[in-house]
């Protein structure tokens, strides 16, 4: 059964939802986002609150209902706070640093990797820690994901770009198993 979808969403004073044609578009301090809705899923304003109402009782209706509401919820923290995701880098001599939109890595290629950031997402570096910021989830946790995967971590020493929050799981190199066997 469905319940998150049912939930109203309270909306802020500084945002601004407007519905036309199947689109929703909302407005905040940080900036807009605009979002398609699904084909059977409507919704509906009343002052301050936000309802998402399913227009079908079948199981993907329901589900399509509370994928929106979270879609919603989403934009709103979006436009109001902001998203942010930090990146650390691992390794001796890698560094990173920011030229004007791009963000330049290097990481033990031949070469530095150079990573673009779309319109309204940021980069930003201190020391070994990168920070991606923006108003859409969506773009913001991709291009993260994008950035990590230049350098994952690897399993041995640990080296490449992880998540701040992130545990790389070690193995036991050659020497510590033939120690362990023998």
């Amino acid at each position: 059964m469905a319940r998150f979808g049912k939930l109203p969403v309270n909306i802020p004073k500084e945002v601004k939802i407007e519905v036309t044609g199947g689109v929703m578009k909302i407005e905040g301090p940080k900036g807009a986002l605009e979002r398609k809705l699904p084909d059977r899923v409507s919704v509906k304003q009343e002052g301050t609150v936000l309802f998402v109402l399913s227009r079908g009782r079948d199981k993907q209706s329901l589900a399509n209902q509370g994928t929106t509401r979270s879609h919603i919820m989403n934009m709103i923290t979006g436009v109001t706070q902001g998203w942010k995701k930090t990146l650390e880098l691992v390794g001796s001599g890698y560094r990173a640093e920011v030229q004007g939109k791009d963000l330049i890595l290097t990481v033990g290629y031949s070469h530095p990797v150079k990573v673009s950031a779309p319109g309204t997402v940021s980069f930003s570096v201190e020391k070994n820690v990168i920070n991606v910021e923006g108003i859409d989830l969506e773009v913001v946790c991709q291009l993260a994901a994008n950035v990590r995967r230049v350098r994952e971590p690897e399993p041995y020493k640990g080296k490449g770009i992880k998540y701040i929050d992130e545990i790389v799981r070690r193995k036991a190199g050659k020497a510590a198993a033939k120690a362990v066997v023998a």
